[in-house]
């Protein structure tokens, strides 16, 4: 009992040590670290099916970067909101992992991946012949090349016009009923031909979608998105 007593405080000690380590870097040094995109805050990476949007159904390697300025109460993905717990890692790395899998599609994820400058992530991937799937809140500035962006607003902060000018489809997230008339504000936003999705917030979908269902009947133009990847117990 001593001994795993023991241990244990070994090893909190370390995480201690460690997340001091990072969470005191300085945001000018850790700048540095991200600036030139050699590098990225990686939360996770892995290769499944995507479950929602326009591209459900396709296997995808998904990379998900750290860092998230909006701070939905809903999000399914908290722990990536401070970036600082989540040393940087080289996008050689990065890469590497995503050819040891036959993925033809990377969907590059958060947080908010448009935190940080994406072009070499993006570069390195285009030239091994992968497709790339960008999914943003669209807070911030567009980098990368991406053969599909899929923009899902938040009404804690607004995306930017030329993310909506340039989104192939946006999924908003119905939480209640109010959030109807948040997607008919972002759908006059983007071009002609964008998809159109509503999505039910997971933990009030048995709630929701009845109301969401009827509105698509009524507003034609949208349709649904469901996190099918829920319901198939898979990330």
């Amino acid at each position: 009992m001593q001994r795993y007593t023991f241990y244990f405080k070994i090893q909190k000690l370390f995480t201690h040590l460690f997340n001091y380590y990072f969470l005191t870097l300085d945001s000018e040094n850790m700048d540095k670290l991200l600036d030139n995109g050699e590098s990225l805050p990686l939360v996770e990476s892995f290769y499944t099916i995507q479950g929602e949007g326009y591209n459900t159904g396709k296997a995808a390697f998904f990379i998900r970067l750290a860092g998230c300025s909006v701070g939905c109460s809903w999000c399914d993905a908290k722990q990536t909101w401070n970036p600082l717990e989540y040393p940087p890692v080289s996008v050689d790395n990065i890469v590497e992992d995503v050819l040891k899998t036959p993925a033809k599609y990377v969907v590059i994820t958060g947080g908010e991946p448009l935190r940080y400058r994406l072009d070499t992530l993006c570069g390195k991937l285009k030239g091994h012949g992968l497709e790339l799937f960008l999914e943003t809140s669209g807070t911030e500035r567009l980098s990368g090349i991406f053969d599909w962006i899929c923009l899902s607003p938040k009404r804690k902060k607004a995306p930017r016009k030329d993310i909506c000018s340039q989104a192939d489809e946006i999924k908003v997230v119905i939480e209640n009923e109010g959030d109807f008339e948040w997607a008919e504000e972002n759908r006059k936003q983007v071009r002609e031909g964008c998809k159109l999705y509503l999505q039910p917030e997971w933990s009030r979908s048995k709630e929701m979608l009845p109301k969401i269902i009827e509105y698509v009947k009524s507003h034609p133009e949208w349709e649904i998105s469901l996190q099918t990847h829920k319901f198939m117990s898979i990330p």
